[in-house]
């Protein structure tokens, strides 16, 4: 997708936030991102709220979007079930008052200038087949079969979920986020059994790469795919299709530089996670967000070690939190979102 294709979502000095959010009142989630990301180039998002409970936890939610495929809640966590139960029918309620509430604070974005973006995240297909088990207590990971119909389903219930958001918010560009934290354990073979005591094998690059190719095609807008784990496999993700990748910037080391550098000059955006998503250092400063232009000062160094142009910062990063916000307290959750929109412009105000 051209960088043009992604303008139309965001613009140069854009922030967005990964989608996790403090509390269980989805008016006021929905309020909050809204309200600081309220200029056009950033990226509003629509709030997970974990707090709820099971089914408004990121893999609960996405669950809940699975056609003809559903799931409970055991005590070793989701299960696939015969048919929809009280923990699906929960998960979807919350969805819808979720989608409510964001159609409340976007009225009037059809009637805009340009196009707003429109965030929304669900669990990808690796991650969702690592954390679903079958009726026999193992991940759906460890049956090739099952992984591609629970991939098949989860497609099928993406592109309703769409259809739903446009029809919500029209004249809004949604912009698909998937998840996959567990991306990087797939790979590499470190995803555990049931038991503990060994781990599936690592699944074959080229599958995953393609799994991932035929889901983000359901979708016709961007698709950024988040990984808050090390190792992010940056190419891979570009040559499924990604138009952006979304990592924790504080794991990046000197050897994903040629991955990273030969994606963003193929035209991939990179959602840094620079802010941190916790005020658990929080003191006077409050938690280090005094400093816009320090924040995004290891993106600058990257720059620099990469010898891309300065010019192309601003519109090759967008600024996101490390991760999900959901452990912050309301009052940090508010402030970090603040300082990401704070540390984009210093990037357009000061490429150097």
């Amino acid at each position: 997708m051209s960088n043009q294709r992604q303008r139309t979502a965001w613009g140069p000095a854009a922030a967005t936030g990964v989608g996790s959010m403090p509390g269980t009142d989805a008016r006021e989630a929905a309020r909050t991102v809204t309200g600081i990301l309220e200029e056009p180039q950033h990226l509003p998002f629509l709030p997970e709220l974990p707090a709820r409970g099971p089914g408004a936890d990121m893999l609960g939610r996405t669950t809940g979007l699975l056609t003809e495929m559903y799931v409970h809640l055991e005590p070793s966590g989701w299960r696939i079930s015969d048919r929809p139960g009280r923990d699906t029918r929960r998960s979807r309620a919350w969805l819808r008052e979720d989608l409510d509430a964001l159609e409340e604070f976007t009225q009037g974005y059809g009637e805009q200038d340009r196009p707003r973006g429109v965030k929304l995240s669900a669990v990808g297909p690796w991650t969702l087949a690592a954390g679903v088990e079958r009726r026999n207590g193992e991940a759906m990971l460890g049956d090739p079969g099952a992984v591609r119909d629970l991939a098949a389903s989860l497609a099928e219930g993406l592109a309703e979920h769409l259809a739903e958001v446009r029809r919500r918010v029209p004249g809004a560009t949604p912009v698909l986020q998937l998840d996959e934290p567990s991306l990087p354990a797939v790979l590499r073979g470190g995803v555990p059994t049931a038991s503990g005591y060994r781990t599936h094998p690592a699944v074959d690059r080229a599958v995953v790469e393609s799994t991932l190719r035929d889901l983000i095609a359901v979708h016709d807008g961007p698709v950024v795919v988040h990984v808050c784990a090390p190792g992010v496999p940056v190419g891979l993700l570009r040559r499924a299709g990604a138009d952006g990748v979304s990592l924790d910037a504080s794991l990046l080391t000197q050897r994903d530089d040629e991955a990273i550098g030969e994606a963003v000059e193929g035209g991939l955006t990179l959602f840094a996670g620079l802010v941190p998503g916790t005020g658990a250092a929080e003191g006077v400063d409050g938690g280090g967000l005094s400093d816009p232009a320090g924040s995004v000062g290891g993106v600058r160094s990257l720059w620099r070690r990469l010898g891309l142009s300065p010019g192309l910062l601003a519109e090759s990063v967008v600024v996101t939190p490390a991760c999900g916000l959901a452990g912050a307290s309301p009052a940090y959750a508010r402030r970090a979102l603040a300082h990401c929109a704070r540390a984009a412009r210093s990037l357009a105000d000061n490429p150097q």
